[in-house]
């Protein structure tokens, strides 16, 4: 059945995308050709980071938002990984902490300076290791501060306490690698999506998975809990390869698909990563290839409408969004999408405004947002309390800074020892995809070594021939 927009009356009907003018974009960025499935950037109120492909390790950008325009090729960057960067996501509290995770089995924090960086940073503010494999996503606790959630190829979710630099909980119930990681509004429940094809929603502290779903007719690749409606929206491909949403009702049944309400239209060339907001009555947005697409979620069927949808010629790579917060109410601006085209080296700001002829504050598409307050502490939230985020009021124009100081403690540790289990020694047998990387990495060494072996041959027969001229010359007679 072919895929056809319901259209319907809503406040976000007319909202339109507006790109920025080259000047106020990011240009001559080396943007990382990695295949891992991820967004590459992350961005708040004061900083742009975007992972970059680099030799010898793994390295990303952070640059202040003020600085548009070319950047020079020898700009300072975060360089302090031994493998490629997979995860970069920023503290919600501190808006000048980062958290990265990388194929080196490491997780780091970095401390960024007042006004961006000057040289190369080399050292992590707190180095974090206990997967067995590569760490391909990192998330912070959405209310407690100093809370991190790692997911690696070793098929396990940390839960890092940063106040004391170590591993307090892990949830190992997964049997494959881990696609995506989603909070609920108050950080109590996790949802994951795995290449197992399922789909669970797991209460963090006990590692309990509470509800497991798996649907022949929809293989999970995203999810994204919708606030605190206890619903969930994923994206994922059907068994004809044409990408897909689905909506899911988690309560009070285990986790079922009320239903695919659209399928995307194109084929399987690029994933689709749902960015959802709160409320509930928000709209989310949805980006595959090179286009951005609305919809509004609703009580009453159809559930999910489609509103609008921006077109751009050029696929992108991935999308850094936002915060509500960093925002210009000013001019109705509800969403800011920064895309990545790696054929450009270039970072666009695509502003998406919600066209009022008031200048006045526009309170019905400004709701309470989350601000830069923490609600809990780490020791609170893991002792079992759960709060809501602190919320705060865009009128004004939110500007205020957490004046939360991150402290990074001093350890020395060898093992990592969590739930009993010694988690850098209790390593998975390696996957078919594994294997097959590391046999390709080796061919493609021998053959760079075989070619500087014959460069270097080449260079012996020359340099002996010089020298036999040189013995000839009349000279020498």
């Amino acid at each position: 059945m072919s895929w056809r927009p319901q259209y319907r009356s809503s406040k976000f009907r007319n909202v339109y995308g507006k790109v920025a003018s080259r000047e106020h974009c990011f240009d001559g960025i080396p943007i990382t050709k990695n295949v891992h499935d991820n967004h590459f950037c992350a961005v708040n109120a004061r900083f742009l980071a975007i992972v970059t492909e680099s030799a010898g390790g793994g390295s990303f950008l952070v640059i202040p938002l003020e600085q548009t325009g070319r950047i020079e090729p020898n700009y300072p960057k975060v360089c302090g990984h031994q493998g490629n960067v997979l995860d970069i996501k920023w503290n919600p509290f501190i808006e000048n902490i980062i958290a990265s995770c990388s194929e080196d089995t490491s997780v780091r924090i970095w401390e960024i300076p007042e006004g961006g960086l000057k040289r190369n940073m080399t050292e992590a503010v707190l180095e974090l290791y206990g997967h067995s494999r590569r760490v391909g996503l990192v998330e912070w606790h959405p209310t407690a501060n100093n809370i991190l959630f790692s997911a690696g190829y070793d098929y396990k979710v940390l839960i890092w306490n940063l106040d004391i630099g170590e591993p307090v909980k892990m949830i190992d119930c997964h049997t494959d690698v881990i696609l995506c990681m989603s909070f609920n509004t108050d950080g109590s429940l996790l949802a994951t999506t795995c290449k197992d094809k399922k789909l669970r929603v797991v209460e963090p502290r006990s590692g309990r998975v509470l509800q497991e779903a798996s649907c022949k007719n929809h293989r999970v690749n995203r999810v994204v809990f919708l606030g605190s409606t206890k619903r969930l929206l994923t994206t994922g491909v059907s068994r004809w390869n044409t990408r897909q949403i689905a909506l899911w009702d988690q309560h009070p049944q285990p986790v079922s698909p009320q239903g695919c309400w659209g399928l995307l239209p194109g084929s399987l060339s690029n994933l689709t990563f749902p960015e959802a907001v709160n409320p509930p009555s928000s709209p989310r947005s949805l980006q595959g290839d090179g286009n951005i697409r609305y919809y509004e979620i609703g009580s009453e069927k159809p559930y999910l409408s489609y509103l609008m949808e921006f077109r751009s010629p050029a696929p992108q790579k991935g999308l850094g969004v936002m915060p509500k917060h960093g925002l210009d109410v000013s001019a109705c601006e509800v969403f800011r999408f920064y895309k990545l085209v790696t054929l450009k080296g270039l970072i666009e700001p695509i502003s998406m405004i919600v066209p009022r002829r008031s200048e006045t504050y526009q309170e019905d598409i400004y709701p309470m947002t989350p601000g830069t307050e923490p609600a809990l502490m780490p020791d609170e939230w893991l002792s079992g309390v759960n709060r809501d985020p602190i919320l705060v009021s865009l009128k004004e124009g939110y500007k205020k800074t957490s004046k939360i100081i991150f402290k990074a403690p001093v350890r020395e540790k060898k093992s990592v020892v969590v739930n009993g289990i010694d988690l850098l020694e209790n390593v998975p047998p390696r996957t078919e995809n594994e294997l097959l990387r590391m046999f390709f990495r080796q061919q493609d060494e021998i053959r760079r070594l075989k070619e500087e072996l014959s460069q270097k041959d080449i260079r012996i027969r020359q340099l002996q021939l010089e020298l036999k001229n040189l013995r000839n010359s009349p000279k020498n007679n």
